[in-house]
């Protein structure tokens, strides 16, 4: 179990509310490390491990992003509400609001590694180091990387996918079998699945609205409005120290990966082999090894 937080409630960000919790003291040495979770439209229950981060000194902000968990729910919103530069607002807002702008480590998974990326780009003097987990830097490629995992599925798996698709019978019983298979193969290898990673599942089951706007019904069905959004041209201009983070069987391949460590000078890479898209809860001692390694080089 993560430890218990030490605070929690919620900030206020334009006319909405945006939900934390503290692990840990904040101000008490060490940078906090803020952990920005994927979706869009998840929620921060599948990183509560990171939490463990707290019982060596590194106090931990989790949070909800704008339109789930514990944040303000819009699910009236246009599609067109949902924008990055709303998620990227909303975290220097966090940062400012809790008072950790002047000290801070960011760790962005999965979408959340965009976000980071993006949010480092402007060069914040109190950012001390970068995290990007399991993160595509351009959907385009993230697009082409699935449809290649996809292809290599047991056979008549992706025939299922297509004829659901083609029919927007997204929530039929065959076609969410048929979406497992690929989830249990490049998003979570632990079965059953982890209880704080079901969470955050469910979160999106029970409010899509952020989630359909950007992403689209799954992992690797993007169709929603991230589908041509790439940050591969401005990376170079990312100059925190950076981990980057990976699994070998993860649906953010190494093609996903790559412009990380090609274009942020002297990124770091860790590929965890028996991992897939959340080692974390896959390989935890590992993770927890290599992560704090990075920390205290900062």
């Amino acid at each position: 179990m993560s430890p218990e937080a030490s605070a929690k409630g919620t900030v206020p960000f334009g006319e909405y509310r945006t939900w934390y919790r503290v692990t840990g003291e904040l101000g008490a040495g060490r940078p906090a490390v803020v952990a920005v979770h994927g979706g869009p439209g998840s929620t921060h229950d599948y990183l509560l491990p990171l939490a463990r981060l707290a019982e060596d000194g590194w106090p931990v902000v989790h949070y909800d992003q704008l339109g789930n968990g514990g944040s303000t729910h819009l699910p009236h919103k246009e599609p067109g509400f949902w924008t990055v530069e709303l998620f990227e607002a909303e975290l220097a807002n966090l940062i400012q609001r809790l008072g950790i702008a002047d000290d801070y480590v960011l760790f962005g998974q999965s979408w959340g590694g965009p976000l980071c990326a993006r949010h480092a780009m402007t060069a914040p003097p109190g950012l001390r180091g970068l995290v990007v987990a399991n993160a595509p830097a351009s959907y385009p490629l993230w697009l082409e990387e699935m449809a290649r995992l996809r292809a290599a599925l047991p056979p008549g798996v992706e025939d299922t996918l297509r004829r659901h698709e083609a029919a927007g019978t997204y929530d039929s019983e065959e076609y969410l079998a048929a979406m497992r298979v690929f989830y249990d193969r490049h998003v979570c290898r632990v079965t059953p699945w982890p209880r704080d990673f079901l969470s955050s599942f469910m979160e999106i089951y029970n409010d899509p609205t952020v989630y359909y706007a950007m992403n689209g019904p799954n992992e690797f069905h993007v169709i929603g409005s991230l589908k041509d959004w790439s940050i591969v041209g401005d990376l170079h201009r990312v100059r925190t120290p950076t981990l980057l983070i990976s699994g070998r069987h993860d649906e953010a391949t190494p093609a996903v990966v790559q412009p990380y460590h090609d274009e942020i000078p002297g990124a770091r890479w860790e590929i965890f082999e028996e991992s897939s898209h959340l080692p974390h809860l896959e390989e935890p001692e590992r993770f927890r090894a290599v992560l704090t390694d990075f920390l205290k080089s900062l």
